[in-house]
């Protein structure tokens, strides 16, 4: 059992003197002691290792001639995102893995504008749900969660893993939070540690429980009351039962009280290792491409890297509304600016979490907590009839200036309530 004690008042991981002292190895440095230091201020020092990194992969003479700053750069169809995508990425790997460690940079193709953060945040938000379509079937939900596990059955060819894994290790340099749904255990594999009924339990909530209610049961008669034999069962992309013998002649093996810890070992095993042991290398492998040279592994645990990655579910208004902006007209003194803050922290958690999903693209707040956001309030015309709308890519909400609270109130929630997608427009 591991205790992990936070130590809120070391913050001095802003200053790039400590990320020096670390990387040189002289002088005192609080990285060398990750543990005592809360996520987000790690990530600060992440950030630095990361710029490092970037300009590492600079040629300077490329630098001196052009005036330019090489990023990695990709450029790529709407319409063939994943492919586009795959397709640089894999070709950048094998020619100059080094560009993965720059700055990313998207075009999109036919379209102008500059990516000033925008346009990258979209390509995350576009590629990941194209991948987590079920059309592509890489994925499956979990029964009774909200998240997904690998489709042990997926015909999906195995760069495709590769690719988000490759795209969680660039969410990660490029400080991009992602709206997936994996459970702590993927993190934990990522990061090499070996999973147990604990996390099968936090995983996939049934399994994990009536496996553990077996391990708990006190009697010798485990044959005759759990009827089981050395064979595992799982449920397939279109809800038929897949079942796989967990040793050989496992059909004809019952568990006994004598091997009963034996089976649920294998069970656990089966179920987040052998089975998807295929698309999960291959995402692993994707991953580490990115992040392999980077402290990732040293400073953070599991359930921090999910966090990068993902984000907080905690969503603090409040911290929010400080640090929020206003333009074309609005102000923090704007009667309908107040009516939002008021309406909106008087909210529920999911409706929180839908406000924010609608307004930025992800439902989570980053790592630091929503106090480090960028977050702006448009005033979108007078007193209108319609909904507010979003640049999601820009965390802008567009809000016309409704004459009363009350009117407010319902125009906000009906478009919170509706939106499905990414609301980008």
């Amino acid at each position: 059992l591991k205790f992990h004690i936070y130590n809120k008042a070391v913050v001095s991981t802003q200053s790039t003197g400590d990320y020096i002292n670390y990387k040189s190895g002289k002088g005192f440095a609080f990285l060398h002691y990750p543990f005592i230091l809360q996520p987000h201020v790690k990530s600060i020092g992440l950030q630095f290792d990361n710029r490092i990194n970037m300009s590492r992969s600079i040629d300077p003479f490329f630098v001196m001639m052009s005036g330019e700053y090489p990023y990695l750069k990709l450029v790529v169809k709407r319409s063939n995102i994943v492919e586009d995508a795959l397709t640089h990425l894999e070709m950048v790997a094998e020619e100059d893995p080094g560009q993965l460690q720059r700055q990313l940079y998207v075009e999109f193709d036919g379209e102008e504008g500059v990516d000033e953060g925008g346009v990258q945040k979209e390509f995350f938000q576009l590629i990941i749900a194209e991948l987590f379509n079920p059309n592509y079937a890489m994925f499956v939900d979990i029964e009774d969660t909200r998240q997904v596990w690998f489709n042990a059955q997926s015909f999906e060819v195995d760069h495709n893993y590769k690719l988000i894994g490759m795209l969680l290790g660039l969410a990660v340099y490029n400080n991009v939070i992602l709206a997936i749904r994996f459970p702590t255990v993927l993190y934990q594999k990522l990061m090499g540690e070996a999973p147990d009924i604990r996390d099968l339990i936090q995983s996939h909530p049934l399994l994990g429980s009536s496996l553990q209610q077996l391990l708990d049961y006190p009697d010798t008669d485990v044959e005759d009351v759990f009827l089981l034999d050395y064979v595992a069962s799982t449920t397939g992309l279109f809800g038929e039962s897949i079942t796989h013998e967990l040793l050989e002649g496992g059909a004809d093996t019952p568990v006994t009280s004598d091997n009963k810890h034996d089976f649920v070992a294998k069970y656990v095993d089966y179920v987040l290792n052998t089975s998807v042991s295929k698309q999960f290398d291959q995402f692993k492998k994707g991953f580490d491409m990115i992040a392999a040279h980077s402290p990732l592994k040293a400073w953070f645990r599991p359930e921090e890297l999910e966090k990068l990655i993902v984000g907080s579910p905690k969503l603090d208004f409040k911290a929010l509304e400080p640090v929020a902006r206003y333009d074309n007209g609005y102000d923090a003194d704007t009667d309908v600016v107040k009516w939002f803050w008021e309406v909106t922290h008087a909210m529920t958690d999911d409706d929180k979490s839908k406000l924010l999903a609608f307004s930025t693209g992800c439902g989570r707040a980053p790592v630091g907590g929503m106090g480090e956001m960028n977050f702006i309030i448009v005033k979108n015309g007078g007193d209108s009839e319609r909904l507010p709308t979003a640049h999601t890519c820009f965390n802008v909400l567009l809000l016309p200036e409704y004459d009363s609270k009350e009117k407010l109130r319902i125009k906000l929630y009906s478009a919170i309530q509706h939106f499905e997608g990414f609301g980008m427009i």
